[in-house]
């Protein structure tokens, strides 16, 4: 099995409708470890989606489902946690994160959790 990533879904929610509880179950199905935070505590899958900012360890990727303006308050978050990436979902992009995420010997990648998933390039 190819190897797994702790991937933090930031902007995670428990409508089936939503890419993002899409992309928890999808995560989960590759065996891929998942933290979610959102704006409500609800189970997605096995995962306990969380309000807070915990500090988490081993993070791999943040893939985001919030728009740039709801992205800002979470900046120093992200960086805390040291991820190998961030993934900006589609409209989910920004440019100010990219380049703090540069600066920070982060990658950032403008994809899509999903298909990356589904063409085995996460």
């Amino acid at each position: 099995m190819a190897q797994t990533k702790k991937t933090l879904v930031l902007g995670a929610s428990g409508n089936p409708a939503r890419y993002s509880y899409l992309a928890i179950n999808k995560l989960r199905a590759h065996g891929h470890p998942v933290e979610g935070i959102g704006l409500s505590e609800v189970r997605v899958s096995d995962i306990d989606i969380r309000k807070d900012k915990p500090m988490l360890e081993g993070v791999d990727t943040v893939t985001l489902y919030l728009s740039a303006a709801h992205q800002r308050e979470y900046y120093d978050y992200i960086l805390s946690l040291k991820p190998k990436r961030i993934i900006f979902n589609p409209g989910a992009e920004n440019d100010e994160l990219a380049d703090l995420a540069k600066e920070n010997n982060i990658y950032p990648q403008e994809a899509c959790t999903l298909v990356l998933l589904s063409t085995g390039q996460y």
